[in-house]
Order: structure tokens, then C-alpha cells, then sequence
């Protein structure tokens, strides 16, 4: 049973008493919870584009950016509680440089790359994704979403 206070009890006979604090867990389930949040807006804005269910458009690409959003989320939950001048920041901070600038170049041409092996003529595999890569809108759409969550779970104590 979890007793309030942050105390977990375990019913063995030696009554075992592990205390945890709920700071330590959230940088754990920031990613999960962002990652989660982001799928749902991506989800919604896909139906509402497309105008139907678009489980078929679940992946890569679309708004918002989901790599984006989880990378700022840790980077910014670790800015609201550690602060901006801990080891910690810098390796986000560095980590969130490395995920934005992919999402946006690398997987982008990846993706224009996609889409003109689709359209040869000689190509006889199974057609590849053409939306992997992410607008700077998309983007930033992302960065703004992951920063909110991790604020929001940078005020739990």
C-alpha cells in the first residue's frame, strides 16, 4: 500500500520501509508522459486534416514534433529543478541540439529522398515513407509542448 508523504510500505515481515521521492521519478516519466500528450495533439491533427482516422499516418513527420517535445520536456525539467548550470542541463541541452537538428536536415532528406525512389519507375519494393522529417513549425510546435510538460512537472515537488 502507498501511504501519503512519499512513503512506500512493503507488507514482508521484516516491514521493509523504502522511502522514494517523487522528484527522481519524473525524470523518468517526463519522456512517457510527453511522449504520450504529443501522440494524442498528432493523432487529433491528423483526423482533423485528413478527415477521417488516420491511424495509417501514425509515425514519423506531422505536428507536433514528437522527438522534439520529448528531448525539450527533459531538458526543461531539468532546467526548472536542477538549473541551467549543472552538468545535467548541458548534456539535454546538448542531447535536444542533436534530436532538433535531425529531425529537421537529416530526416527531412531522408524523406525527399523517399519520395523520388517512389516515383522510379524501375523500383519494384514496397513504397517508403515520404513524411519522416518535421517543419521548423512543427518543430517548434514540439519545443513549445515538451517545455510546457516539463514546467508543469518541474512544479511537483
Amino acid at each position: 500500500r502507498i501511504a501519503l508523504g512519499g512513503m512506500l510500505y512493503l507488507g514482508f515481515t521484516s516491514n521493509i520501509i523504502l522511502e522514494f521521492s517523487m522528484n527522481y521519478y519524473l525524470y523518468l516519466i517526463a519522456p512517457f508522459i510527453t511522449w504520450f500528450i504529443c501522440g494524442v495533439i498528432k493523432f487529433a491533427v491528423n483526423c482533423i486534416k485528413e478527415r477521417r482516422f488516420a491511424f495509417d499516418l501514425i509515425g514519423y513527420g506531422g505536428m507536433p514534433s514528437n522527438h522534439s517535445a520529448i528531448v525539450s520536456s527533459m531538458a526543461s525539467l531539468i532546467a526548472f529543478k536542477e538549473g541551467i548550470n549543472t552538468a545535467a542541463f548541458g548534456v539535454a541541452l546538448t542531447l535536444a541540439f542533436i534530436v532538433i537538428l535531425d529531425a529537421n536536415s537529416l530526416r527531412k532528406q531522408i524523406g525527399k529522398h523517399a519520395k523520388v525512389i517512389n516515383h522510379l519507375e524501375y523500383y519494384q519494393g514496397d513504397k517508403l515513407r515520404e513524411r519522416i522529417g518535421h517543419s521548423k513549425l512543427e518543430i517548434l510546435t514540439g519545443i513549445i509542448l515538451g517545455s510546457c510538460v516539463g514546467f508543469i512537472l518541474g512544479l511537483f515537488k
